[in-house]
Formats: structure tokens, sequence, C-alpha cells
């Protein structure tokens, strides 16, 4: 998955004539490196030092670290444990996550599924829509074309939302504000699927090549690009996108799944199936 591009700070140099084979670290290491890990130890000794001594007295410092020291060597002594711990952890995260995705997707199911302004494909009253967040200059949607084109040609039951998404630049906003404005000419489809096949540098100029390779009116096409209605739907669907927490692309939701990045034709058609037993 594609996602807006950062500065890389704090990485090691590297010397292309010499590789030296990673060093694999212990268990306790690796468990100790984990944040989860030092909170657990923190909250376990938080609770013991809230309770007073025996004779009445809160803890002297060398009391606290000695229990410090003990619930320390314990888990040390006993890393399968804070392992178990680690992964109900991170299924419960999983979980919360799933329900937080269900909860936004509920919310916002009218812009998501229903939005005039976005571009439908396949069947328009299919029981079961996937919506795509993507860019035209991802790779990873790119790889993913081929998985939705041939679902949309298997599956006469599926619904498509496009949900225009350029997070990679200027090119990628003016490859999304060519697609949709080619919609005035009823080409937005053959638009949207040559920019997908594209190969090469994707500036304005390849972008207005394209189109007037599929038949677009390129010199009505700019005009109709600075249209306002085509800033709104960028901003709606930029915005529509930090609520649902969709930061790269490709971002599909379908049902109530949020499904980042470029996923298989396969699990595709497990998401799709497990939505229409909904």
């Amino acid at each position: 998955m594609v996602r807006t591009r950062r500065r890389a700070r704090g990485l090691p140099s590297r010397n292309p004539t010499h590789h030296s084979p990673p060093r694999t670290p212990s268990l306790k290491a690796r468990i100790m490196r984990i944040p989860l890990f030092r909170l657990a130890l923190g909250l376990v000794a938080s609770l013991l030092f809230a309770a007073p001594s025996p004779a009445g007295e809160p803890l002297t410092p060398e009391q606290k670290a000695a229990v410090e020291r003990i619930i320390h060597d314990y888990f040390l002594a006993h890393p399968e444990f804070m392992v178990e711990v680690l992964q109900a952890a991170e299924a419960k995260l999983k979980a919360d996550k799933a329900e937080d995705a269900k909860g936004m997707i509920a919310a916002r199911r009218d812009e998501l599924l229903h939005d005039a302004t976005a571009p439908v494909g396949g069947n328009p009253a299919g029981d079961v829509t996937i919506v795509e967040f993507f860019d035209y200059r991802c790779p990873y949607c790119k790889e993913v074309e081929p998985a939705l084109e041939t679902l949309l040609a298997e599956d006469r039951q599926l619904r498509f939302v496009y949900k225009e998404f350029p997070v990679l630049g200027p090119e990628s906003t003016s490859a999304a504000r060519a697609a949709l404005a080619a919609r005035k000419q009823d080409k937005y489809d053959a638009l949207h699927r040559a920019l997908m096949g594209f190969k090469g540098k994707m500036d304005e100029a390849a972008v207005f090549k394209v189109a007037s390779s599929v038949g677009l009116d390129v010199v009505r096409l700019k005009r109709d690009m600075a249209a306002p209605d085509i800033d709104r739907m960028l901003k709606a669907n930029l915005n529509l996108a930090a609520v649902l927490d969709i930061s790269g692309t490709p971002g599909f939701v379908i049902g109530d799944e949020i499904v980042p990045g470029a996923v298989s034709l396969e699990e595709l058609k497990r998401l799709i199936e497990t939505a229409r037993r909904k």
C-alpha cells in the first residue's frame, strides 16, 4: 500500500560491498523492546505500590526496587507468558479496530455507497458494493486492477464505487481531475482503465495523451477539469478517507470491513462472500 510520502530519518547507512549476516536477538531481548512489556511491568508495579505494607506504611524506595526486580525477573524467566499476553493483546486491538471500522462505515454509509457524484461501475443494483480509494500513480493500485476487472466481469451482482484519492502529488491530482471531468463526455470508464494500464511517467502531458487516445476532446476536458464541482468531489473523498483512517492506496471498503493494500483475487472473493452472507 502506498502512503503519503514522508522523509525517512534515522536510517543506517549501508555498505554496498559488504553484507554482514543479521543478528537474531533472543526472545527475551525482543520482548524487552516491546512497549507493552514495559507497560505491563509498570502496571503491576503501580498496583503493588498503591497498596500499603502490612504495617500500614508505604513501601520504601528500597522495597519498591525489590518488587520491581522480582516482577522483572519473573517475566524474563517466563517469556512464553509475555508472548501469550502480547498475542492476546494484539488480537484484542485487531478486534477493537474492526469494531471501530464497522461504526465508522455505518456512520458514513451514504457518503460511501450513495454519493451521486461518485463514478459507479458493475451492476448499479448489485447486492454487494466495493468502494475503492485509489491513485492513478500508485503501483499497487495498478497491480490489483486486473483482479478488480476480473471480479466485475465474473460477478454480475457486484457494484463498484470509485473514489479518486490522489495522495502522491500534483500529477496524481491532475489525473484524478481528468478522470472525473471525463464523465461529462461519458468516458470515465475508458479513461480510468487506460490510466490504470499506463506505464511510464504520468505527468499532465501523458494524461492528456492517454485521454486523446480513448476519444476524449482534450480541449473540453481541460476546461471541465477546472470546474468547482471537481474540487468538491476530491475534497469530499480526502475528508472521507481521513474519517475512515484510510491513509494510503489502495484502500477498500467491502461490507463492514476496511481493507488496506493490494489484496489477491481470492481474498477479494472471500470478502465479497462474507459481505453477501450478512
